[in-house]
């Protein structure tokens, strides 16, 4: 199929890859406002209709995709200005450049949306059919004047997407969750699943090193919080970052995998790999669908299980959905410390209950408390994001896992976000406070040399 041709052959290309360090903007900066402006009767008007069917019938699209992006410009504009010339076509300059970077953008990237891949300030981009494409800045959704030509042109953008991580995506398998080459997440829903046309939800991957130095900068953690964690990951403690979709829960956990020691075997397991680890030591696993005859399938399950007889010193799941939860906890407590997961949750106490009842889906014939002494004896820190009504994403809650009393597990918090009600702003007003409480993981710090450290940074 052509669409899988050009994807693959793109990504062995060197500098034409979306989200490439030393990637440009799909569109020159003096362009963007005509764009803004005139995109949808542009890539839907008759002249360029005429045009775009000259050039593909005239390149040889094989040899082109080996080039690079700015070689092909040079071939598509001589062969559109010929074609404006010979038609007569009613075409300004400014028109005729953004047909062209339409073109490539069909060609090396994503379609009308390439523009949203390359700014940087864009979080998520959410297409709704070809009339609607949403764009996600500073937590905030708006409506960008950015069209497909029509539900087909959708169509053979998410099935190239898909292509491109050997997964399909038609009628038959209408959906599909992949990744584009710079590790941004993809979702694709297509018809008749998607009663108005063709979904596409992408996720961006942060060209930014996001560290928990930052965050405290930004705001999203404090300092004392920053010394805890950084003290917690080196005191290879088990952690579950808890929190809604689009949190921050797989920015967090990148972000403390930056304090995991350079001379440890990690594995990481995923869905659709995202976690960019530093760590010269990391073997990054992903699952596989079933195929067309419901045949292959690899579940997180079956990973973790696996990666359990590969010598792992930590295991990080990027996020734990189901049944895979109790081979998580069994690694956790079989000498496997330091491994951590995400999980949705609106609260601590909320992320163990859906602990308890993911084990259960893999087991259901083990007692109840005999569940809880699991996760009680496997997790130490449980690290709650919440994305608030002003569009931050903050750490709201750092609660440890202190034992069971009876048939519950005891909990307390060691640091919680407190807002100001009495200042309402659109802006979110509060701040981290420390309960000073001696973390029942001193003894274990103390073993590490840093328990003096520890109990200095609650005391911040």
């Amino acid at each position: 199929m052509f669409g899988v041709k050009k994807r693959v052959s793109i990504d062995a290309s060197a500098p034409a890859v979306p989200g490439d360090a030393e990637r440009k903007p799909a569109i020159a900066p003096a362009h963007t406002r005509a764009l803004a402006d005139g995109h949808e009767a542009l890539i839907r008007s008759e002249n360029f209709k005429k045009i775009r069917a000259v050039v593909f019938a005239s390149m040889n699209m094989s040899a082109a995709l080996m080039k690079t992006r700015e070689e092909v410009r040079a071939g598509i504009e001589e062969i559109a200005l010929e074609v404006v010339e010979r038609e007569q076509l009613n075409v300004t300059a400014a028109e005729q450049a953004l047909m062209v970077a339409e073109m490539l953008n069909d060609m090396f990237g994503v379609g009308p949306i390439e523009p949203l891949l390359a700014d940087d300030s864009v979080t998520d981009i959410l297409v709704n059919g070809p009339d609607q494409v949403y764009a996600e800045r500073h937590g905030r959704l708006e409506l960008t004047p950015l069209k497909f030509r029509d539900n087909a042109h959708v169509v053979n953008v998410a099935q190239r997407i898909a292509a491109a991580v050997g997964r399909r995506v038609d009628e038959s398998s209408p959906m599909v969750d992949a990744r584009l080459a710079d590790g941004s997440r993809v979702n694709v829903v297509l018809p008749p699943i998607a009663l108005r046309g063709a979904s596409i939800s992408i996720r961006k991957f942060s060209k930014r090193n996001i560290t928990l130095a930052r965050m405290a900068q930004q705001g999203n953690i404090s300092p004392g919080m920053v010394r805890v964690l950084k003290i917690a990951s080196a005191c290879r403690l088990n952690i579950i970052i808890s929190g809604g979709t689009g949190s921050g829960k797989t920015t967090l956990l990148n972000a403390l995998s930056h304090h995991i020691d350079e001379h440890e075997r990690v594995v990481t397991i995923e869905d659709a790999a995202e976690l960019q680890l530093q760590q010269p030591h990391v073997v990054s696993l992903e699952t596989r669908p079933e195929n067309s005859e419901g045949l292959g399938a690899v579940s997180q399950r079956d990973l973790v299980r696996n990666a359990l007889r590969m010598r792992p010193d930590r295991i990080i799941l990027g996020e734990t959905r189901g049944p895979e939860a109790f081979d998580v906890l069994q690694a956790m407590n079989t000498g496997h410390d330091g491994s951590m997961t995400t999980i949705h949750a609106n609260t601590p106490r909320d992320a163990i209950t859906r602990l308890e009842s993911m084990v259960m889906m893999a087991n259901g014939n083990l007692p109840l408390t005999a569940i809880r002494r699991q996760i009680a004896s496997a997790v130490h820190l449980i690290l709650q994001v919440e994305r608030m009504r002003d569009g931050v994403r903050r750490v709201t809650r750092v609660t440890e896992l202190a034992g069971m009393e009876g048939d519950v597990i005891i909990t307390q918090d060691l640091f919680a976000f407190r807002y100001d009600a009495s200042a309402y702003h659109e802006d979110v007003k509060g701040t981290f406070e420390s309960s000073s409480l001696r973390p029942v993981f001193a003894t274990r710090a103390a073993y590490y040399g840093v328990e003096a450290a520890l109990l200095e940074a609650m005391r911040s």
